[in-house]
């Protein structure tokens, strides 16, 4: 992943105004610090302050100031090298997210842009890994474990109770043919009604559930990162690493060290 560009706390004017502005390569995430106006091709809608939104690399961009200064932070960036890393967090692209610590976020970005200003011989990596780490954030603001919206399809109830089974019990061996089983469907209509239900792939739940244990485990207890990938069902040590540092951004003993 490379910063292209990126800004801290800009201000522009009340009469600011994006109109038609599309890159071929460049993603877009801005963090709104004042209210906005955004248009993604249904109409105007309002972002309030502590919002995000991620413009996609081919979009037509049209976003202003909304009757007042118009103030935000924001880092343009491409995905060389790491476009299975933004596919598997399935981040809704284009839509006004909520945050409510923007701060963290908003600590994220003055860091990414401090190296970014820096001549150090390890900026790209560092960048890469703090990137990681505010995508990561998004989609935990997305999709919080256990924060679901009642849905009214009828399998909501079976499936919700499902999922929080595999939250709880990210060491066991959960197939996507084992979850079809365990609640009586057939594995490809399992895997359409799952993300239609929770936005997010039944594996990628799985992931995320096996993850999330991970990070509390290095956080609360002092197990080695061996006995954490074990704990959580990994039988390849290397395997949960790679995973944890594509997830989160940073290896399973930086986080540690950061907890």
């Amino acid at each position: 992943m490379n910063v292209r560009c990126i800004g801290v706390n800009t201000v522009h004017g009340e009469d600011y105004k994006v109109s038609g502005r599309k890159t071929d390569s460049d993603y877009m995430l801005i963090l709104m610090k004042s209210g906005g106006s955004f248009d993604f091709g249904r109409g105007d809608v309002r972002a309030e302050s502590d919002s995000v939104i991620i413009y996609d690399k081919n979009s037509v961009r049209n976003y202003g100031g909304d009757g007042g200064v118009f103030i935000c932070d924001w880092i343009c960036f491409d995905m060389e090298g790491d476009s299975d890393f933004l596919e598997a967090l399935e981040l809704p692209l284009e839509t006004i997210i909520p945050f409510s610590e923007a701060e963290l976020l908003s600590g994220i970005i003055r860091s990414i842009a401090a190296d970014f200003y820096s001549a150090g011989s390890q900026r790209a990596k560092t960048m890469d890994s703090q990137l990681k780490m505010l995508l990561y954030k998004v989609k935990e603001a997305c999709c919080p474990r256990g924060v679901v919206q009642q849905s009214a399809d009828p399998h909501y109830t079976v499936l919700n109770e499902l999922r929080e089974r595999i939250y709880r019990n990210p060491q066991l061996k959960w197939s996507v043919d084992a979850m079809a089983a365990d609640v009586n469907m057939s594995r490809s209509y399992f895997q359409h009604i799952y993300r239609e239900i929770f936005g997010v792939s039944c594996i990628s739940d799985v992931i995320n559930g096996k993850i999330e244990k991970a990070k509390e485990i290095l956080s609360e207890t002092s197990c080695t990162v061996s006995q954490a990938a074990a704990m959580c069902g990994y039988d390849n040590e290397e395997h949960f690493m790679r995973q944890f540092k594509k997830l989160v951004g940073v290896t399973p003993t930086a986080y540690r060290k950061k907890s």
